[in-house]
C-alpha cells in the first residue's frame, strides 16, 4: 500500500500508477474512482488529473510514446533494410522498454484481460502502432499493399510474443520471443 505520503512526495505518476493497479486488481476496474486512487497514493484528484484525462489513461498513456519509439527506430533502420527487418527493429526496441516494465505490464494485462472495454481500448492502440508502422514504410518507398501487410505482420508478431512473455514467469526475455516469433513467420512464408 502507497497511502500515507504526503503531496510533495516525487514520483507522483508512479505512485498514482501503482495505486491504480492495486485498486484494479484488488475491486475491479469499473469498481474503482479516481478518488480512491488518488488517496492510496496519498495525493489528491486534481493531481492524478494533470498526469491522465481519466483512469482508463493510467493503463494507455504510453501510447503515444510507445508508438513514437517504434516508428522512431523503423525509420532508422539501415535503408536497405527489407520491409519486415525495418519492422524488426521497431518491435526489438519497443520490446526492450517493455522489458524494463514487467511487473506494470503484467499488472496491466490482467486489469485488460478482466475488462472488455478495455480490451477494445488495447486493439484500437494495436491497430494505432500498425498504422503508424504502414505510414513510415510508405515514407520509406514501401508501396501498398506491401507496406499496410508488413504493419500488420508485424504487431501480430508482436502480439503473440508478447502473450507468450505473459503467460509465465520463466518465459525469456520478450526482445528474443520477438525474434524467435519473428522467425516463425519467416519459416512459415517461406513454406517451411
Amino acid at each position: 500500500m502507497i497511502g500515507g505520503m504526503g503531496r510533495w512526495e516525487p514520483n507522483a505518476r508512479g505512485r498514482l500508477e501503482q495505486a491504480a493497479l492495486e485498486l484494479y486488481a484488488e475491486h475491479g476496474f469499473e469498481q474503482t474512482t479516481v478518488a480512491e486512487i488518488a488517496e492510496r497514493a496519498g495525493l489528491t484528484e486534481r493531481t492524478f488529473f494533470r498526469y491522465f484525462a481519466d483512469k482508463r489513461e493510467v493503463l494507455f498513456a504510453g501510447a503515444g510514446t510507445l508508438r513514437d519509439l517504434m516508428v522512431g527506430a523503423l525509420a532508422g533502420a539501415p535503408e536497405s533494410a527489407a520491409p519486415i527487418e525495418a519492422v524488426a527493429a521497431a518491435l526489438q526496441t519497443a520490446g526492450a522498454l517493455i522489458q524494463e516494465r514487467r511487473e506494470f505490464s503484467r499488472q496491466r494485462q490482467a486489469v485488460i484481460a478482466a475488462n472488455v472495454g478495455l480490451q477494445e481500448r488495447e486493439l484500437i492502440k494495436l491497430a494505432s502502432l500498425a498504422s503508424a508502422l504502414a505510414e513510415a514504410l510508405r515514407q520509406r518507398g514501401v508501396g501498398e499493399p506491401a507496406a499496410s501487410l508488413t504493419a500488420e505482420a508485424g504487431i501480430a508478431v508482436f502480439k503473440i510474443a508478447f502473450e507468450r512473455w505473459q503467460s509465465e514467469a520463466g518465459q525469456p526475455e520478450l526482445p528474443r520471443l520477438i525474434s524467435e516469433s519473428l522467425g516463425e513467420l519467416r519459416a512459415v512464408t517461406a513454406g517451411g
